[in-house]
């Protein structure tokens, strides 16, 4: 199903053709569909290799900040991240760039994969300050790496609101009530003063891979951008309260820090509910599933 106007429609017969075409070698790997996020869809190739191809235009960007900083990355960090190994030229076909990465083995963090929250919650924990503590890029050399999420909040109160507002219309159960208090709160918290860093961006347990209850991957770099590190937590209120709590303790986030990742997450959840609603409804329940789990924080 199409989320998004102008997508470009793929299937295994397609990228079947495009590796006939361009990567001959690998064409008879076998290709399978293992499913769509909000900006690519993905097919495993043989056993050792994943197919990336953005599903708009304005997707595309994302792909082609991965291919540049990708191996620049990994060479800083301790932590496995996705390499890229070939890409692929638009044809008349498919009209945009596509890529080939390395497998990396993993499950996605659920209850059936993890059993020790807390020391997900501190995995996750020391990816982040590894990637934070990465030199970031001159200014004149960050092309392609600002991003609102790396920004601050007020710029993004209207739309957040009307989110908001949107929501409360859907009838569901969340209290949106208390997300525009918290929301509120957050706007008279002092920016944030701290260096820009790395960012992935994107955190939430679809974008890890854990291996024996550990982190041993984390994906998906499509929303990587240099900036303000607080919506970097934003995701932990995808996670259990015990692993959130972990993780804010383990990089010894401030009050003000927190308030302002948790008003993150309320924008982040808020923006993808009504986006979402009829095009992609699971990812719809996941946005909701995390403002649920902020209110619900509130009564702890």
């Amino acid at each position: 199903m199409s989320i998004h106007e102008d997508e470009v429609g793929t299937d295994v017969a397609l990228v079947e053709r495009l590796l006939r075409g361009q990567h001959p070698e690998l064409a008879d790997a076998g290709v399978t569909l293992l499913g769509s996020g909000t900006d690519n869809t993905m097919y495993r190739l043989g056993r050792d290799l994943l197919i990336r191809l953005p599903r708009t235009a304005e997707t595309v960007a994302a792909l082609e900040k991965e291919l540049r900083w990708l191996p620049h990355l990994s060479a800083h960090l301790d932590h496995t991240i996705p390499t890229p190994l070939h890409v692929g030229e638009p044809t008349a076909e498919f009209p945009l760039p596509w890529a080939i990465y390395r497998w990396i083995d993993g499950d996605l963090p659920s209850a059936a994969s993890v059993t020790d929250w807390a020391t997900y919650g501190k995995d996750l924990a020391s990816f982040v300050a590894e990637l934070h503590a990465i030199d970031v890029p001159s200014e004149e050399s960050r092309d392609g790496l600002s991003w609102y999420r790396g920004g601050l909040l007020p710029p993004h109160d209207e739309w957040v609101r009307e989110c908001l507002a949107e929501i409360a219309q859907l009838n569901t159960d969340v209290d949106t009530d208390v997300l525009a208090r918290y929301w509120s709160e957050a706007l008279q918290v002092p920016p944030p003063t701290a260096p820009h860093v790395w960012l992935h961006g994107d955190l939430r347990p679809s974008n890890v891979l854990v291996s024996a209850g550990r982190l041993r991957a984390v994906i998906d770099f499509g929303g990587l951008s240099v900036g303000f590190p607080d919506a970097e937590h934003a995701p932990t209120w995808d996670l259990p309260a015990v692993a959130r709590d972990t993780y804010r303790a383990e990089l010894a986030l401030d009050e003000p820090t927190w308030l302002r990742a948790r008003a993150w997450a309320i924008m982040v959840g808020a923006s993808g509910v009504p986006y979402y609603w009829e095009t992609y409804p699971d990812f719809a329940d996941e946005c909701l599933r995390r403002l649920q789990a902020i209110v619900d924080e509130g009564h702890r």
